[in-house]
């Protein structure tokens, strides 16, 4: 069992993975913390409509994990989590 980085907490494999469903592509296998830890905004990508990960004492991102891997790949700068404008 893995401890949460955050607060030490054993992480709840079930409870995390449940939170985590919006995102897609992503499992608890990806993260580090614990469903108390983590905070899921449901349709805030700007490229998907999905939901995206807000890591704690960040402002809200707008681009979701996946979305911000497929930035990358075709661009080969990361655009961190939030983007200046709108795709189509």
């Amino acid at each position: 069992m893995k401890q949460c980085h955050r607060c030490l907490a054993v992480v709840d494999e079930y409870t995390l993975d449940k939170q985590l469903e919006p995102l897609r592509d992503l499992t608890v296998d990806d993260f580090n913390l614990c469903a108390d830890c983590t905070t899921i905004v449901p349709d805030a990508c700007v490229d998907c409509g999905g939901a995206v990960y807000v890591p704690r004492g960040s402002t809200d991102p707008d681009i979701c994990p996946a979305c911000r891997v497929d930035r990358i790949r075709h661009t080969g700068e990361d655009p961190g989590w939030t983007c200046d404008t709108v795709s189509s």
